[in-house]
């Protein structure tokens, strides 16, 4: 049973994990798409119009590809998953059947207009497009969230005789206090990684000298959008992120900070330690006293409970891997305010695009946004366990008992093989696209 378990989260949790790779970066190049293509309609300069359908591209390539790895996500919740999709099934199958049904097919159908349409519709209609796009990637991300507030939070539910779960108050889905703190951050974060792609084929342009001017734009609108959303990030989504694991999940909270015991005078923020699991400490700690209790509760001296405090079968499951990916990911995000402040002083001064070793900097930093969406996700699954929802259903009956652990195995290693050959060709793709770069073209 424990194989069964362990191989049944090792591929939903390969498989979202490559997923995610592009709707990060979907979400937040439609937005800054729509600002290329609202600055083209108030300046009438065509480099904006070109920006706007050159990262329409890159983000038509990321979509598909989305599509395409999200679609396995959703066999699995019949496939590995069955118990838990017949006892939630009619609180969460209506939040994910929205998304597909409204958000999918908003976004789909209005992103093969702005492509093709732009000629027959007009400059105006054709920005309309573009919004409808963001408006879809954005609901879409809401929907999915809402699904998983839910099952970090449970709210409007009732526990029928046998066992399912029955909404009672459809609203309580969308006033759910997990909700709007987890979009905010999630999309923050989306931001972040977005602005840094943009940012980064602008410095490429600029330390190859090709599509210098594009270059240029794209840099400085990757480094002001990317100081902008790496601050919202830090504050305030992310303070009311941690603040609301505090309130609800206090055993993930206490893990993912590295707080073994319950400190009576106040709770101090961990920079660096390795967590002992033998011992039950912080190795080689590096700690700044009373820090935690003030930022989670503006009260230096406020008790912070530590996991000492739980039964062991509540605490997570994996507390390593929690602390480090809370780690990585707080970390990242310091480095990325550090590095788009930098980049904004120079910016200011008219140094920015002739500073080779910046633009080298901004040019390599790409894939980190990413690695740290990917550690946030793991910091909120891997806190909410050991449950499926949180404090009702645990992950152990969830699981599907006929789908064997060998059937889950075999099933992982064509996955792997697939999305290998799958991220091969959105590299190429992508690639290409970048080398030839955006098209000007008189309208």
């Amino acid at each position: 049973m424990e194989d069964m378990i362990f191989y049944d989260r090792l591929q939903f949790a390969f498989t979202i994990t490559f997923h995610y790779i592009f709707p990060q970066l979907t979400m937040g190049l439609s937005l800054i798409i729509i600002l290329f293509k609202g600055y083209y309609l108030k300046s009438n300069n065509e480099i904006y119009n070109d920006a706007a359908k050159f990262f329409m591209k890159i983000f038509a390539i990321n979509f598909t590809m989305g599509v395409v790895t999200g679609i396995p996500m959703e066999f699995q919740f019949g496939t590995n998953w069955a118990k838990f999709s017949e006892l939630t099934g009619g609180i969460i199958g209506q939040t994910l059947a929205m998304e597909g049904t409204f958000s999918f097919f908003l976004e789909s159908s209005f992103l093969a207009l702005f492509i093709f349409g732009e000629k027959l519709m007009g400059q105006k209609l054709h920005f309309l497009t573009g919004f409808f796009v963001f408006l879809g990637s954005w609901a879409s991300g809401y929907l999915i969230l809402a699904t998983n507030a839910w099952m970090q939070h449970p709210v409007g539910y009732e526990v029928l005789a046998n066992g399912k779960f029955v909404l009672t108050h459809f609203s309580e889905l969308f006033s759910n206090p997990w909700l709007l703190p987890a979009f905010l951050h999630n999309q923050m974060a989306s931001l972040v990684t977005s602005s840094f792609v943009v940012g980064s084929i602008g410095a490429f342009y600029l330390l190859i000298k090709k599509h210098e001017a594009h270059g240029k734009l794209f840099l400085k609108t990757g480094v002001i959008i990317g100081l902008i959303s790496s601050l919202l990030v830090a504050f305030p989504t992310g303070d009311l992120n941690a603040k609301n694991v505090a309130k609800y999940q206090p055993a993930a909270f206490a893990a993912m900070e590295g707080i073994f015991e319950t400190e009576e005078a106040g709770a101090e923020i961990v920079l660096i330690g390795q967590p002992n699991m033998v011992e039950k400490k912080l190795d080689n700690k590096i700690a700044v006293p009373n820090i935690l209790s003030f930022l989670t509760y503006q009260e230096w001296d406020k008790q912070i409970i530590g996991m000492d405090h739980f039964d062991k079968s509540e605490l997570p499951d994996n507390i390593p891997a929690l602390y480090y990916s809370y780690h990585i990911m707080v970390g990242l995000g310091t480095i990325f305010i550090g590095i788009m402040g930098i980049s904004m002083l120079f910016l200011y001064r008219k140094k920015l695009y002739s500073f080779k070793p910046l633009l080298w900097t901004i040019l390599f930093l790409v894939p980190f946004p990413f690695i740290a969406n990917l550690t946030g996700w793991y910091v909120a699954e891997l806190g909410r366990q050991p449950y499926l929802v949180y404090g009702l259903l645990k992950t152990v009956d969830g699981v599907s008992p006929t789908v064997s652990s060998g059937n889950t195995l075999f099933t992982l290693l064509g996955f792997v093989a697939l999305y290998m050959l799958l991220g091969l060709l959105f590299l190429v793709l992508v690639g290409k696209t970048i080398y030839h770069g955006p098209q000007h073209q008189k309208h």
